[in-house]
């Protein structure tokens, strides 16, 4: 069976995703880059929400939102 997954929580993610990874990671000069599907076989629930990131002092990096 299907769980639901927390639909308002990824729209806000796509509606803002640099507001967002600057909250999440509190890096103040984090950029959020392209929003990676869950088509991925790692990631295991629809709700999960990958966003490609770069910042000056720590690099590109990915951040895993797990709703």
């Amino acid at each position: 069976m299907t769980k639901a997954a927390d639909v308002s929580t990824k729209r806000s993610i796509t509606l803002a995703p640099d507001n967002w990874v600057k909250w999440v990671t509190q890096i103040p000069d984090v950029v959020a880059g392209e929003i990676l599907n869950s088509e991925f076989q790692w990631i295991s629930r629809e709700s999960d929400v990958f966003i490609h990131v770069e910042s000056q002092k720590y690099g590109k990096f990915l951040v895993l939102n797990e709703l």
